[in-house]
């Protein structure tokens, strides 16, 4: 580990560069020598330092020697281990040091810094919005040190994805390599903070944590203790009554201030589509950097990968590459995902190399160093396909889904056949047209009992929801299940279509969207769509095995503008499409399709009140019933991108 060096100040000119630099010192781990400049103060265009640490290995002559430079933006401690960085053997994290070192032993810099408003760097912190400039300057700054030789490659997950996508979409100079693991919004306002003009709550538990750390809380004992005191099933109980100053981040209006600013603005407007927050709408000033963009099935941004992928690689010399996974968000070292099981080839080490450093370290020798003689590492797309296991739980008690890995020229498959699944008033999930007339189902959608989120692409939600795949099946471990416990087909406020027993196998591989024809007696009110492998009963499960794949939804305010909302007339029929993330799986002969249908999805979306009051500031509350018509003038449907039986 480092140690502290005695610590010095010195005078620095006006404009970018040092402000002060709080420690150097040169040391030794195991084959090599390094020194650290730590807490070197980065000034930006609006005055504002930012703490930088900086990792140089000690027989370097800066006036001389010039290295391509790795860089990490991170607004979870500069200085702390990262879930970015794991271990291969047991998934724990490692420490920034320890990263930095095997890039130093091949011959790079490593740059780690802090975010505006995050532990040592200065200014406010405004979640996502200030990360385009700041990492722009930040580059700008690298690049006219004398240890830099103009060249820099960018990594980190989640947030720290999301600093990478915003300054590449200011061009940021010298970025000529990029590794965006879980994240680099495509655009904030269908996945990330928004989705289907819903709001992500994971937005308010992830503030939560974060605001614990920040300098106005950490720095003052009793408005800490008043925050770590925050029952979080108490406030999500009564979400719908949440208001500046009446919410869990009272006692931190700096959060409290960008949650309510980014749950109010449900109409897309000029803030989603700052660089920050919206990468699709500066693709073309995009750096042209060769670049990775990896996600996985039950993590937020499968659909923001997917769509760089599809955007960048048809503006870009590239090569843009595409990995997608099946763990939740960021646990690309572990098999499983909820109380799912992949197999042991389900994880990213071992398959694409060694583990997640050398695969980033071996990318940047090719593409950073433009080593013509290292092969890339990766194909254009590397998809994992689940399913094909046997249904019986492991030796950790995990259902054995199974799956596959394999390497794809493209995103869409190529060979992708999207097919018609349609929903029958019998309950039926066919492809088969309906040929009924007048033909319906309702439910009724209580905004105080809403359907509790069993899994699912989230993160950041503990202890309310956790990622992943599981039965879907109330429980005590899912926020708002009521005694007594049941599976989610039973409740009155889900609608359940499902397939008849599949007599082959049918691959699922790309974006499920569902055609509904529905009405409400409400002026606004949501519809959600989850797709479902049903497993038959067998000796582990005797009641089948109901495991989520993927969901989505649509507030129907915005069923024709997600820029000029609408409310409905009462009773009137209305055309509707939702686009749940992409996902791949392999669903066995002897399984079921299963759609589900309903208006909720908490705590992973807000509620809706059914009023059509702005968003975020309800005064009331509706029940609403909802019908989805299922008739041949009104006939409803999903479409499920079909890949043809291949070899695995």
């Amino acid at each position: 580990m480092s140690q502290s060096g005695n610590k010095s100040y010195p005078q620095m000119a006006e404009g970018p560069g040092f402000a002060r630099i709080s420690e150097t010192g040169a040391e030794a781990s195991g084959d090599i020598s390094f020194r650290v400049l730590r807490d070197v103060m980065v000034r930006m265009r609006d005055g504002v330092l930012l703490a930088t640490d900086i990792y140089l290995p000690a027989t370097m002559d800066a006036g001389t020697q010039k290295l391509p430079v790795v860089l990490e933006r991170t607004p979870y401690g500069k200085h702390l281990p990262s879930r970015s960085e794991c271990s291969a053997e047991d998934a724990r994290p490692l420490s920034r040091e320890q990263v930095a070192l095997h890039f130093l032993r091949h011959g790079y810099v490593v740059v780690y810094q802090d975010c505006r408003g995050r532990y040592a760097s200065g200014g406010s912190f405004v979640k996502y919005t200030s990360d385009a400039e700041d990492g722009y300057d930040s580059c700008a700054w690298i690049i006219d040190q004398p240890w830099s030789n103009g060249r820099i490659g960018s990594i980190g997950l989640s947030y720290a994805a999301h600093t990478q996508a915003a300054m590449a979409s200011l061009g940021a100079p010298g970025l000529v390599a990029m590794f965006l693991d879980s994240g680099g919004f495509s655009n904030a306002f269908q996945g990330g903070i928004r989705q289907g003009g819903a709001f992500e709550m994971k937005q308010a538990t992830w503030a939560l944590r974060q605001a614990l750390e920040s300098p106005e809380i950490s720095n003052d004992a009793q408005r800490q203790a008043r925050l770590r005191a925050v029952d979080m099933r108490e406030w999500f109980g009564r979400s719908l009554e949440w208001a500046p100053g009446n919410s869990p981040l009272s006692e931190a209006p700096e959060y409290e201030d960008y949650l309510f600013d980014q749950w109010r603005r449900g109409s897309f407007d000029d803030y989603w589509r700052q660089p920050g927050l919206n990468a699709q709408t500066y693709y073309a000033a995009f750096s042209d950097a060769a670049m990775v963009h990896m996600s996985s099935w039950y993590d937020p941004y499968p659909r923001t990968a997917t769509e760089n992928y599809v955007g960048l690689s048809l503006r870009k010399k590239g090569p843009v590459c595409l990995i997608l996974g099946p763990w939740i968000h960021g646990n690309r070292s572990v098999s499983y995902s909820g109380d799912v099981d992949f197999g042991p080839e389900a994880t990213l080490d071992g398959h694409l190399a060694r583990n997640f450093l050398e695969l980033r370290r071996r990318w940047f020798d090719r593409w950073l160093k433009a080593d013509e003689r290292a092969p890339s590492p990766l194909p254009p797309v590397s998809l994992f396909v689940m399913g094909g296991g046997s249904g019986l739980k492991d030796a950790a008690g995990r259902m054995q889904h199974g799956g596959v890995w394999r390497s794809e020229q493209d995103w869409p498959l190529p060979d992708t056949r999207p097919v018609a699944y349609y929903l029958h008033a019998d309950s039926r999930l066919s492809t088969q047209a309906p040929r009924q007339q007048d033909a319906s189902l309702s439910y009724r959608y209580d905004p105080h009992r809403p359907v509790p989120t069993i899994g699912g692409a989230v993160t950041s939600g503990e202890p309310l929801m956790v990622g992943g795949a599981f039965d879907q099946r109330e429980s005590a471990a899912s926020f708002g299940s009521q005694l007594p416990y049941r599976a989610l087909s039973e409740r009155d406020d889900i609608l359940v279509f499902q397939s008849a027993v599949l007599e082959e196998d049918v691959e699922v591989t790309g974006v499920v969207t569902a055609t509904l024809w529905i009405s409400s007696d409400c002026p606004d009110t949501d519809f959600t769509i989850k797709l479902i492998d049903v497993y038959p009963p067998n000796a582990d499960y005797p009641e089948g095995f109901a495991m989520n794949l993927t969901d989505g939804i649509l507030r129907t305010r915005y069923r024709n503008s997600w820029e000029q909302p609408e409310l409905m007339e009462p009773g009137r029929p209305y055309l509707i499409h939702i686009e749940a993330f992409p996902t791949s799986n392999l669903f066995k002969r002897g399984h079921r399709i299963r759609i589900d249908i309903s208006s909720s999805n908490f705590p992973r979306f807000d509620c809706n009140p059914n009023t059509g009051e702005p968003e975020g500031r309800a005064t009331q509350v509706r029940i609403a019933h909802n019908r989805v018509y299922l008739d041949s003038l009104h006939p409803s449907f999903v479409s499920l991108p079909t890949i043809p039986a291949r070899s695995h």
